[in-house]
């Protein structure tokens, strides 16, 4: 991890080196998630995989094929008998790394989900109240027009394309992305996302292009600079963002959640997570699973994940930290903290909402935003471009699961 939230991932392996003598967590930088993903593959065919590798949410049905690379979680703690309940996690995270009889695979580490930003200083600038973030699409497409024509150079601008404007746009509509729960009922699952309300949401941002109401901004992080540097008055981001900016905006930041078609029924249902878990490689001295296993203890502590969420914005991946935070008075002062935990809580998971299990997903989400990219550069039309994400990603999909026949 790079940034701020580098910064809180030594700090915790510091802490837990310093916490007892007989092992040694060393973190190591491999790059973003794709690029870590790559290099564990890697270096487990060349047999120096190291113990633990974290690897993002999109990418958990890729590493449970690999079983015969993978120790799961669960059988890691049982075999060194350190205690370890699913019950203790929250829900919404516990769902996406458990197999179909909640055992947990990976161990829950940095879990995030998209929330909304604005800058407060624009707001007033513009007229609109700054305590009063839009809530619905059409209050966001009248604030950024309003912000626009105040002289904001870009009204609303969003990171992680796919993961925002199709993946939990999904969810927060209770719509699916694919056939089989997204995927969590097999890998013979198709996807659906381009829906008439899909379809409308993007044409709807791409209109918006045209007069950089919305701005698109690239994929990744790469929209995160233009908020914090004032370019773009409404930003919807990961939760997990907050440090970075908090540590580089010169202004006023306010927070909201997700905005939703007041029109679908049901809306809004939940978000749902993004982030990281950290899957334990097999292969690996004996001695040392057993330090993995009194690192992952050390990670579950209330007061070791209520600080982790606190300094860097990530959910509480316990309800014993969320219940600490609380208690301490962290919500109450720093308001909009609590908001990605309320957004993930709003309602209990639908098959639509708990997630996103696809093989070669990270693939797929590249086809996803190579035809967003064409659609807010006016080379197609919102429905062509769902279409073909649609086509190319089923193509992916229907190959990965020829390449896993047992599964």
């Amino acid at each position: 991890m790079s940034g701020q939230l580098g910064k809180a991932l030594e700090k915790l392996a510091a802490d837990f080196n310093a916490s007892q003598s007989e092992y040694r967590i060393v973190p190591t930088y491999k790059g973003n998630y794709t690029e870590t993903v790559t290099a564990s593959i890697f270096a487990f065919r060349s047999r120096s995989q190291p113990a633990i590798v974290q690897v993002n949410e999109i990418a958990t049905a890729t590493m449970m094929a690999a079983r015969g690379a993978i120790y799961p979680v669960f059988e890691l703690m049982r075999d060194q008998d350190v205690p370890f309940s699913p019950s203790a996690y929250l829900p919404a995270i516990t769902g996406y790394y458990a197999d179909t009889a909640g055992n947990m695979l990976s161990f829950p580490f940095n879990a995030s989900t998209p929330i909304l930003y604005y800058n407060k200083d624009l707001f007033r600038s513009a007229g609109l109240d700054p305590e009063a973030p839009p809530k619905t699409w059409p209050d966001i497409g009248a604030a950024a027009k309003r912000l626009r024509a105040a002289g904001a150079a870009c009204g609303l601008t969003t990171s992680w394309p796919s993961w925002i404007n199709v993946e939990n746009f999904s969810a927060f509509h209770n719509l699916p992305v694919s056939t089989k729960a997204n995927g969590f009922g097999g890998l013979n699952a198709e996807l659906t996302f381009n829906n008439p309300l899909m379809v409308r949401h993007i044409a709807q941002l791409a209109e918006w292009q045209t007069t950089k109401v919305f701005d698109y901004s690239g994929r990744g992080q790469s929209a995160e600079p233009r908020f914090q540097k004032g370019e773009c008055a409404i930003f919807i981001g990961s939760s997990a963002t907050r440090a970075d900016i908090q540590a580089n905006s010169k202004f006023e930041v306010g927070y909201g959640m997700l905005p939703y078609w007041p029109e679908v029924s049901g809306a809004p249902q939940n978000s749902i997570i993004g982030g990281a878990t950290l899957w334990v490689l097999r292969d690996r001295l004996r001695a040392e699973y057993a330090g993995v296993a009194k690192f992952f203890a050390f990670l579950s502590k209330p007061e070791v994940q209520a600080a982790w969420h606190r300094s860097t914005g990530y959910l509480p991946i316990t309800r014993a930290a969320f219940d600490l935070s609380r208690a301490q008075g962290f919500y109450d002062r720093n308001p909009g903290a609590a908001i990605s935990i309320e957004q993930i809580t709003l309602k209990p998971p639908t098959d639509n909402s708990k997630g996103i299990r696809l093989g070669s997903f990270v693939l797929v989400r590249d086809a996803i935003e190579d035809e967003l990219e064409l659609v807010f550069a006016g080379k197609k039309s919102a429905q062509a471009g769902l279409d073909a994400a649609v086509e190319r990603g089923n193509r992916l999909l229907r190959q990965f699961e020829r390449a896993n026949p047992d599964r």
